[in-house]
This record gives C-alpha cells, structure tokens and sequence, in this order.
C-alpha cells in the first residue's frame, strides 16, 4: 500500500536534514502524524519558543507566551532571536486569562506543563478556552529519559495539596530540587542557587513525570478533579510522551 502523498512529502523533507540526529527525525515525524490527525480549525500554542508544533495545512495557531519576544530572548539567550515565533498573546500559559471560554479548537501545550506550578490549574484552563469537542495536544518530557532522570516523580498528593493550598508552599524545594539534581550545583552552594531562580523568575521543571505517573494525573483529574476530558491518545515518543485530550 503506497502512503499518501503528504506523508511521502514530509518523510522526505525530514530525511533532507541530514544535520537532523535520527531520533530527533523519529520524534517529528511522531509529532506531525498525531498534528495531522487531531488539529483542526483554530487555536492556541502555548511556549513555543523557537520550536513551534507542524500544524496541517489550513489550521490557525496564535502563540502564546508569558513574555513578548524580546523579553524572551533576555531571559533564554542561549535561543537565536531569529528563531523565536512572535508572539500573539502575552498571558500566562497557566491561565489564559485573557482568553474567553469555549473559544479555540485546539490548545497547543509541548514540554509546558512540567514548567507550571498547579497543573491541575493549567489543565482546567487549557480545557476551559477549548469547545466542546476540541482537544489538548501535549508532550510531557519522560523524566527517564532527560536532564530530569535523578528526580523522584512528583507525588499526586503534593500536587493536589499545591493546588489547594498554593504552590507557593513548596517552590523552594522544587527550585533547591533543581539546583542539587539537574544543574548538580554542589550542596554548599544549593541555597545561593535558589535564591538567583527564584530572583530570575526562571522557569525550571518543578514536576516530572514518566507515562504512567502522569497516565495517574490525568485519572485523578478527571475523577476526583471532574475536569471534562477523555484521553484520546497517550504514547511515548523518544525522550517525550504525546498525551492528546479532548475536551467532553
């Protein structure tokens, strides 16, 4: 069976990048199959810095980040400034508030929700703006399988006790987390460490997660939480798992 033009078109504009390692190839191509099948009419990308989600042809996408572009560039200059997408909304992606309900069709959510510090609260959101019917395209970086591969899961009951109380309560310990485990900044120097993210604002991974950890969110959000979703797809894709959620 021969495959559809648009499909041979995009093995062989991916094949072309020679530079391109192959897994990296593999995880765009995982990306673009599950775009094409699920993104549809009108919506919303949130984060996407210098590496904005394929989108099939005739589908509208505004970006929305946290920062105007040039902000952005100051607080990630490691990224090009050619490279970063402009920015449509500045709004904070946990929130959206700046977006009525029931008003996009797809919300674009890739390497996110690993950055918020309710994400429970950004769930609710993110399914708020959508219609009935529309869906949440998310990739959750597999802890194993990152910089994040010493870190413990995060607990559901510390994230629903986040939720509660306010995240506030335990940012401290993400970020002296952080420090000690990812940037591996010896322990006499962890505080000082700390202290500059917390000045910064940066936005370090405060929760990880493997596919069945999160798989267990997702059940909690739906049953416990009443979030009005149902988990279309959730599979795993390199170094990433792809999580598609359609609003109910």
């Amino acid at each position: 069976m021969s495959l559809p033009a648009r499909t041979r078109d995009a093995i062989a504009t991916l094949l072309s990048r020679a530079s391109v390692a192959p897994a990296v190839l593999r995880l765009q191509f995982r990306r673009r199959r599950l775009a094409r099948r699920y993104l549809k009419g009108e919506g919303l990308e949130i984060g996407a810095l210098h590496y904005p989600l394929w989108v099939p042809s005739g589908v509208r996408v505004r970006y929305v980040d946290r920062m105007d572009v040039a902000d952005l560039h100051g607080h990630y200059p490691e990224l090009p400034l050619d490279k970063l997408v402009a920015v449509d909304v500045v709004d904070d992606g946990e929130r959206l508030s700046s977006q009525p309900d029931g008003s996009a069709d797809f919300v674009i959510a890739n390497h996110f929700i690993e950055h918020t510090e309710d994400p429970l609260e950004a769930l609710a959101n993110h399914l708020r703006v959508l219609r009935p019917g529309g869906v949440v395209f998310m990739a959750v970086p597999d802890r194993r399988r990152t910089f994040d591969e010493r870190r413990s899961p995060t607990p559901i009951e510390h994230i629903v006790e986040d939720h509660l109380e306010g995240p506030a309560r335990s940012r401290r310990v993400h970020q002296e987390e952080w420090a000690r485990l990812v940037e591996q900044t010896p322990e006499s120097e962890v505080a000082a460490r700390a202290d500059e993210l917390e000045r910064e604002d940066y936005s370090i991974h405060f929760h990880v997660w493997a596919p069945w950890e999160f798989t267990a969110l997702l059940d909690y959000a739906r049953n416990e939480g009443r979030l009005p979703f149902a988990v279309e797809e959730l599979k795993g894709n390199e170094h990433e798992f792809i999580a598609i959620l359609r609003r109910t």
